[in-house]
């Protein structure tokens, strides 16, 4: 057993035992428009999957527990080693994001496999979490490796092995043709490993050449395949973010709705999308 003193962090052969840890919050995490592959069994208890990989996380008033085989990769995947305090200070910068930094305090952002954040977000294009979360389950069983607690996501010959119709089929509906040419593209040539190397800037350019990859595709892979916190993605509900909280009046483009936050919050700017993307959803939700 290891132990991280400073915030009392226990890694066991077996778990991962959290403590008096408030930048912690399982369903946060999970529902912030990050990832897909997870499952929700009562109420902050949650199954997590990641590759051939699960977790199960239950949180209680002062623990969490995540119990897994692969403590060391959950302890990355969940990004522990990483200040979260210190982040919310940087982005919580007036009245409307210290309310969604309290509001969503527990996020965190993962560190998740850059092969299957590509295709998650090529499938989240212009549709809602439950569907691609059944799109995406759907995929695994059909060609994931079986494990003892499901099926793995897909390797990219798998992927790439089946075509247009195969996809069609799946509900994929027009993305269908995109997850069958990227699988052949990262196939044929396209490094994605490359792209650890590349600046931001150079990063995004190669992935737009991935077919179905448009810019807030883009924005999402660097954010959550790459860790890149200085882009922002945008999508409808950061459009209402920023019409309600920080237009002035003044209509943008998507484009340049996420130029003005990358100009606000730099590299943090992926952290501050995350928390104002949950607050705002979220919000708009309880309304309803």
């Amino acid at each position: 057993m290891s132990v991280d003193n400073k915030r009392m962090i226990k890694i066991h052969a077996d778990k991962i035992i959290l403590n008096n840890e408030k930048n912690f919050d399982i369903k946060s995490i999970l529902e912030c428009g990050q990832v897909f592959r997870y499952v929700k069994y009562a109420e902050n208890n949650y199954g997590v999957f990641s590759l051939d990989k699960y977790a199960r996380v239950t949180q209680k008033v002062d623990d969490v527990e995540i119990i897994t085989d692969n403590p060391q990769y959950f302890y990355d995947y969940f990004d522990l080693d990483r200040d979260y305090g210190n982040i919310t200070q940087k982005v919580a910068v007036n009245d409307i994001m210290s309310r969604a930094v309290e509001y969503g305090q527990g996020i965190r952002l993962l560190n998740q496999d850059l092969t299957e954040i590509i295709f998650s977000f090529i499938l989240s294009s212009n549709n809602n979490i439950k569907r691609i979360q059944k799109i995406i389950e759907c995929l695994c069983l059909e060609l994931g490796e079986k494990t003892k607690y499901g099926h793995a996501f897909p390797t990219l010959e798998a992927l790439a092995g089946k075509d247009k119709i195969f996809y069609c089929e799946k509900g994929c509906g027009y993305r269908a043709d995109y997850i069958h040419k990227t699988a052949k593209m990262l196939l044929d040539g396209f490094d994605i490993n490359e792209l650890k190397n590349l600046s931001t800037a150079e990063a995004r350019k190669s992935l737009l050449t991935l077919s179905g990859v448009g810019g807030k595709v883009a924005d999402c892979i660097l954010l959550f395949g790459l860790k890149r916190a200085d882009v922002f993605p945008v999508d409808t509900w950061i459009e209402k973010v920023y019409e309600n909280h920080f237009s002035d009046g003044i209509k943008l483009s998507p484009q340049k709705i996420s130029e003005f936050f990358v100009k606000k919050f730099g590299e943090y700017s992926g952290y501050a999308q995350q928390y104002l993307f949950y607050f705002e959803r979220e919000s708009i939700a309880k309304q309803r």
